[in-house]
Parts: structure tokens; sequence; C-alpha cells
């Protein structure tokens, strides 16, 4: 027994974290985590987190544990009463985590609690609690409910109303992988480029890093701030991977009769049914008091209950519910070794959509639209509606497995892209059947703009370097301009035009149709764009067909839509866009970057660039600065290109907002003209190239 206990005792890692983790600050105060074990690994990441992000990181884990209205009021009631249910199915199941990973949950909560005791003059007002490792698990647990509730909630709402969809034009990411066969040096090439907005909280700053516990992992990329895992993509010494959104319809809301004999049952199977009560409990701050307000939930062994009516329930069944293994996952596709490996971790499903663009050393380029995607026993009816069901046969239970959705490995032409559209087209040399993955279950086939120029570049030349893929990347073309600024100066100019309409037409004519910071005609045709495209039509299908001569057609994926719809409307819409750029900017041909500019710390400069509707690559989301001009606030950010060499991956990288949210770290802004200028900077990723860059090394207090 004795030499069990010792045995055992030499097995656990002490919880002497400091001691077994080293964090070397390289160029721009990237962190490398070198650590003796998962557990000091955790520790370390945390701690770099905490010390460029400070309260987000502390912060997500009260969030985690649904207590963010303890400490500021009602406002944070819904969060909390959705994260006090998935904090309980954190707790119920973190047993049955990995070791691996479980080590790295508890190494995060000692560094977070260590932070919050260090640093008493910043955290000692918020009455924190104790954090534990199943707070920390709670970060990522069936993060897809409510999400569906809300979109199913919505889609009701906009079919009373008859409100426009949400615009994807500017939600999702690029990416971008080249085969041997493609590239100049024989190496794959991978592109990761995700969009988001940066707004600096949870879900949405990226977090440059890398992980190394040798033997075990040793991963290059984004992470998110607060978090181990999330949504991670980069790379390790054999394999790397992209991830863009394709929005897969997952869940399905149910409509179960209610049994009118007995209260809070349902008829199902043949049977009566008792609908389970749940009572939550959230802790509220309320003026200068603290008080406990409940809410009472219904669930049922398909889901939750979103609805109730005199008659009937609606059940949201998902993929996602009680789903607790996404870092999991994720933790396994960064340890893979190979295809297989990474395939594998693919399989255990617990990543429930997107697609991903992998890219290895062995010279594997692959893509997969992946989703945890339901066998309908049924049509589904759409976000709006309510399947009726009686019985288990009208509910669906089983998946696609992995090797039954689409996906494309190796295409001949040795290129593969995608930017949040359908996968068909992912290769358009080697196009995905849409007869083998037919809709409703699978999405129809579309190519919107932004994906046609991702096409164009990629196709461009027969070869690419890292250079090669930097500066595609960054193209300023706006392929809408291209399919419609020549049609336009021609029905203007065939007006016989004056003043400023004809002034307009010069500016668009002598423009070179792209969105740099010295293109001066961008402003007069985004201005004219969104007026010509919004009377067009009150709806996105009928404003496409609406304005444009050929609609787009998967017979033409790249070539179309094309030409003015309504050559005339677009003359009178012109003379309108022209009168408000005038009023605005005092002329019709103000520099696109005297207007869009990056800003951040004392860093004021341009940067080309524009919404996707536009047909722009390098995709900006802008918000108005109050004095005329717009700043980037989302979009491209983050920027990621890896060769992989015999000797070792090699990348570049970008993170446009700095590795800290802290103004007065110095890598607060120290990015944000290079990111603008469209350049990326050396990634250290072996232990010579940390040695080049290493700015500072030390172990955590």
């Amino acid at each position: 027994m004795l030499a069990l206990l010792l045995l055992a005792a030499l097995q656990s890692p002490t919880p002497d974290y400091p001691s077994r983790v080293e964090i070397r600050r390289t160029a721009h105060g990237v962190p490398h985590i070198l650590a003796e074990d998962m557990g000091a690994m955790g520790y370390g990441l945390a701690w770099a987190q905490l010390e460029d992000h400070g309260p987000m990181v502390v912060l997500n884990l009260v969030r985690a544990r649904g207590e963010l209205s303890r400490l500021f009021g009602p406002d944070s009631l819904e969060s909390d009463y959705t994260h006090v249910e998935t904090h309980a199915l954190a707790v119920a199941t973190y047993s049955k985590l990995s070791a691996d990973l479980r080590r790295v949950q508890e190494g995060w909560a000692a560094a977070v609690n260590r932070w919050v005791e260090t640093h008493p003059a910043v955290y000692a007002r918020y009455d924190l609690p104790t954090f534990t490792p199943h707070d920390v698990a709670a970060l990522w647990v069936d993060e897809q409910v409510e999400p569906a509730v809300r979109r199913f909630q919505r889609a009701q709402a906009r079919r009373r109303s008859a409100m426009e969809p949400v615009n994807r034009d500017n939600i999702g990411s690029n990416a971008w992988a080249f085969g041997p066969g493609r590239t100049t040096t024989g190496n794959p090439i991978l592109l990761r480029n995700p969009h988001i907005g940066w707004r600096g909280d949870w879900y949405s700053t990226y977090y440059e890093a890398q992980i190394t516990v040798p033997g075990v992992v040793n991963f290059y990329g984004d992470f998110r701030v607060g978090f181990p895992f999330y949504f991670n993509g980069g790379f390790n010494e054999a394999l790397g991977w992209a991830t863009t959104n394709n929005g897969p319809d997952l869940e399905e809301v149910y409509a179960l009769r209610l049994d009118p004999a007995r209260a809070d049952h349902v008829l199902f199977d043949g049977g009566s049914v008792p609908l389970e009560r749940k009572v939550l409990s959230v802790r509220v701050k309320r003026g200068a008091r603290v008080v406990t307000e409940q809410r009472t939930v219904w669930r049922t062994a398909l889901g939750p209950v979103i609805d109730r009516t005199d008659t009937e329930v609606h059940v949201l069944k998902s993929p996602g519910w009680e789903e607790y293994r996404k870092a999991e996952q994720f933790l396994a596709m960064m340890k893979a070794r190979n295809l297989a490996e990474w395939t594998a971790a693919m399989a255990m499903r617990a990543h429930t959509e997107s697609n991903l663009t992998y890219a290895d050393r062995d010279g594997n380029i692959f893509y997969i639209w992946n989703a945890a995607l339901p066998q309908r026993p049924h049509a589904p009816l759409g976000e709006a509606a309510a399947v009726p069901a009686a019985t288990t046969d009208d509910v669906w239970t089983t998946l696609y497995p992995l090797d039954a959705l689409p996906q494309l490995l190796n295409p001949p032409t040795g290129y593969l892209q995608n930017e949040n559209d359908p996968f068909h087209f992912t290769n358009v040399e080697s196009p995905i059947d849409s007869a083998q993955f037919p809709p409703p279950d699978f999405p129809a086939p579309e190519m919107r703009l932004r994906s046609q120029l991702g096409v164009a570049l990629v196709t461009s030349q027969d070869m690419v370097s890292v250079d090669d893929v930097i500066r595609l990347k960054h193209s300023t073309r706006m392929l809408a301009a291209e399919r419609m600024v020549d049609d336009l100066v021609a029905a203007a100019r065939a007006t016989n035009p004056t003043g400023d309409l004809a002034q307009a037409v010069e500016v668009l004519a002598g423009w070179d149709k792209t969105a740099s910071p010295d293109a001066r005609g961008a402003v007069l045709f985004t201005e004219w764009f969104d007026r010509y495209y919004r009377e067009s039509g009150s709806s996105t299908a009928e404003r496409e067909a609406r304005a444009w001569a050929t609609p787009w057609s998967s017979a033409d994926p790249v070539g179309t839509p094309y030409g003015l719809g309504d050559p005339a409307r677009a003359v009178r819409t012109l003379a309108a866009a022209a009168a408000a750029v005038r009023k605005d900017h005092g002329r019709l041909d103000p520099a696109w970057g005297d207007l869009v500019r990056v800003i951040r710390g004392d860093v004021d400069v341009p940067v080309g660039g524009c919404a996707g509707m536009y047909g722009c690559f390098r995709v900006l989301s802008l918000r108005p600065t109050g004095d005329g001009r717009y700043q980037n606030a989302g979009g491209d950010g983050w920027v990621l290109v890896v060769e992989f060499t015999k000797d070792g991956p090699q990348a570049r990288s970008v993170l446009a907002y700095g590795e800290s949210s802290i103004a007065t770290s110095p890598w607060y802004s120290d990015q944000a003209a290079m990111y603008a200028r469209g350049e990326l900077k050396p990634v250290a990723f072996s232990e010579a190239e940390i040695a080049a860059q290493l700015v500072r090394a030390y172990r955590p207090d």
C-alpha cells in the first residue's frame, strides 16, 4: 500500500506551478509557454493572458460560474441563468475529461487565484470566489443551445414583421491551402485569416501564443482571451488548420402535445411523459443589496423547452446540447502528428460546426465542411417553425458520419479556399457535387463576391511563395466595382450629365476599382452601391435579382453576377450619392485612406480594404469616429501564414490590436501600423528562433 501511495505521489505533480513553467516573450510580446507538464502549461498560459488582459480573464471565470449579476447587477441576468446551468453540467462531467485537459484547467484556475491574490487593489472590491478547475471547464460547454433559441425567436419575429435576415458579409473568415505542386518551394502553405469584432472582450479577442510541453504538445496559433482552448487555429511541427464559419442547420424545434389530463406532462411514444422542472438560482446586486432570484425552466429527454402554449411545448433538440468536450477535441487536434490522427480527433464530433482547411508537412491539403449534422426523418421546417413530434420516429436520433460530410483531399489543381460560403466550389476545378449533398440538410450552392475574389487571387498565378500569399491576401480589389462601374459610367455618360453628376462619372472612370488607401472613387462607389442595392428590393434575394443584369449562377460561379440590372435607376442613384458625398466630405473624390483608418493608441494610419458585400477579400468592419472618418472595428485583424518545410514550419503573422488590451502596455498598438500596411512579422517557433527574438524570459510569480 505504501508503495502505491509513493508511486501516486510521483505521478501526481505538486501544485508548485511557477517552478515548472517559463514564459518567453519574443518580439511584439508574443508569449511562448514552455512547461514540464500540462498543469504548469495551463498556469503559464493563463498568467501571460492575465499580464496582457487582466480583468477580462478573471471576469470570464465569473461569467462561467453564472455570477456576473452578483457583481454588476441585473443586466447580466440572462447570461447568469444560462451559465449556472452549464456550470452544473461542467461539474457533473468533469471526471470524464482527459487527465491532460483537467491538469490544464487546474493550472489555469490556480494562476487566476494567484493573480487575484497578488493584485488586491484591482480585485478586492469584487468579492471574488476561489476559482476551481470546474469553473474553467465551464468556459466552453453547451454553447450552441442559447444562440439557437435566439435564432428561433428572431426568425419568428422576422416572419411576423418581414425583417431582413442578418447580413453575413462581414461575418466569418478566409482560409487558403496550397499543395506542394502549387508552391515555388514544393512545400504546403496554409493561410488563416479569421474575421471577428475588435470589441476587446471575451469571445472576440484573439491572443497569439505558443504552448509547449515536450513530448506532449507544441502548438502555435490563436487562442482567445479568457480561455485555455476555444476555436483555435494554428500549427504544430507537423500540421496546421484554419477555421471558417459554415452555419449548418444543426438544431430542430419539435412541438410536443401537452397531456390535457396531467399537468406538466407531454404525450410521447404512446405515453404521458413528465417534464423535468428545474429551478435556477442567481444572486443579483440590486442597489446596495444582493438578493437571490429564481427562474423555472423545463427540460425533456430531447432537450430544453424553449416555448410553451396552452396545448403544446416547443423543445429544442441540438447536437450541442450538454456537449462538454469541445476543448478536449481541440487539444487532441493540437497533439495530432498526421492527417489520420487529426481526423481521428475530428471524429469526436464535439466541434459541432465550421469549415476546416488543413495542410501538413507530408504534403496533404484537406478541406471538410464540418458539422454535427442530424439525419432528420423529416424535412426541416426552418428556424421559425416547430416540427410536430408524437414518437421517437418523428425526431432525429443520429448524425451524418464524419466521412459522409462534404470534403476534399489533395485536389489536382493544388489549392483549397473558403470564405464562409458553402463547400461546392472550395476548388473550382474539382467542385463538390451538390447532388451528393442535397438541400435541405446541406446548403445550396452559393458564392458571394468575396469568395469569387478569393478564387481569382489563389488562381492568379501558377505557383506561389509565402510572399505571394501575403501580397495576394492583402489585395484591395473591390469585385463589385469591377463588375459594375464600367456599365455605370457608360449609362451615366449617355445622359449627357452636368454638374456633380458629370464630375462623379469622371471620378469613377479614373478610379482603379480598389479600396486602397489612396484610391479616389471608392468612397463615391460605396455610397452609390449602398443606395442602389438597398433600393433594389426588400429582401436579399430580391435585391440580388434586381441589382444585377445577370444574377449569380452556379453554372458560372466565379463570373456572375455582373452588370447593372436597372441602368436608369443606377444613374439617378449616382446623382444622389454624389450629392451626399459632396455634403459629407466637401469633394467627390476623397482618398479612401483619408477616411478609413486604423486607430489604436497613438497610431492613426490609413488602411485598405472594405466590407465583404462590396467584394473585398480584406474585410473591414467600420465605425464612425465622430469627425467624419471611420476606424476599423472588426473583420480582418489576425493573419497567419505557415509553410511546412523539411526543416520545420516557417510562419509569419500579425495581430492588429496587439497582444495586450492595456493601453499602457508596449504591446497595445505596436502591430497596428504593420497591419495597416499589410505586413507580417516573422514567427518564432523553434527554440533557435525563440532565442533569436527573445525579449524576456521569466517564471510566473
